[in-house]
């Protein structure tokens, strides 16, 4: 059976009701337009490890549906293999494909699985300028994918890109973006965190409340009242 008909085969219009809500798919919301058959993650992550070895076609027509969970299918098996090859010529072209496909990595959930382990893997031994000219796009996803992509850096404690990109993203307008900036800056701090509070005592009083909120979750609960009242 194809990787379509199986995960077609376990749609679920209650969940797929629920996933319109959470994606947030009315107008003018960030997921606008998005359709879903109602399949849970874990169920698609069994059928890409099933559906590894497909052509690189058919996953470019699963990355390219109109169904949310068929696009996240496609990801995950670009994922695997991705992992699975240590063959570079294989890696760039996956890297290459995952890249020429932003347009369809269009909602948080897509983004956040797939880039630390495509772009942000690709680039850990190479030049990371193109993570500059994603963090300075108009596009939302792809903004959040050059941030994100940078938890592949922090693993390997390295942090300098995770800063800087986070400082071009600092005043950006949508929450999605002060989430994903937040988030990176607190796993940084799990690494080092004299290097996030250099960077929170530089920024803390101007950046958006939420992005502060998400980089401060793990502080001791009378250090985290100082930054949220200013009075660090």
């Amino acid at each position: 059976m194809k990787a379509s008909e199986e995960i077609r085969k376990l749609a679920n219009k209650e969940i797929a009701k629920h996933s319109l809500r959470f994606f947030k798919t009315d107008k003018g919301q960030y997921g606008f337009g998005d359709i879903f058959l109602g399949v849970r993650a874990p169920k698609i992550r069994l059928i890409a490890k099933k559906h590894i070895d497909i052509s690189i076609a058919d996953m470019k027509t699963l990355i390219q549906s109109k169904y949310h969970e068929e696009r996240f299918l496609g990801l995950i098996i670009l994922v695997n293999k991705y992992a699975k090859t240590k063959d570079k010529k294989n890696r760039n072209q996956l890297y290459k494909i995952y890249v020429s496909s932003f347009k369809y990595i269009n909602n948080w959930d897509l983004v956040d699985v797939t880039c630390p382990h495509v772009t942000g893997k690709h680039l850990i031994d190479k030049d990371r300028t193109i993570l500059y000219k994603w963090a300075k796009s108009e596009d939302l996803w792809t903004k959040r994918i050059a941030m994100v992509s940078t938890f592949s850096f922090i693993r390997k404690n390295d942090l300098e890109d995770t800063f800087k990109i986070a400082e071009i993203l600092l005043h950006d307008e949508h929450d999605l973006i002060h989430k994903a900036v937040g988030w990176m800056l607190r796993e940084a701090g799990k690494r080092d965190i004299k290097k996030e509070e250099t960077f929170l005592k530089k920024y803390y009083k101007t950046m958006p409340r939420t992005m502060l909120r998400y980089s401060i979750e793990k502080f001791p609960e009378s250090k985290r009242q100082k930054y949220l009242k200013g009075t660090i």
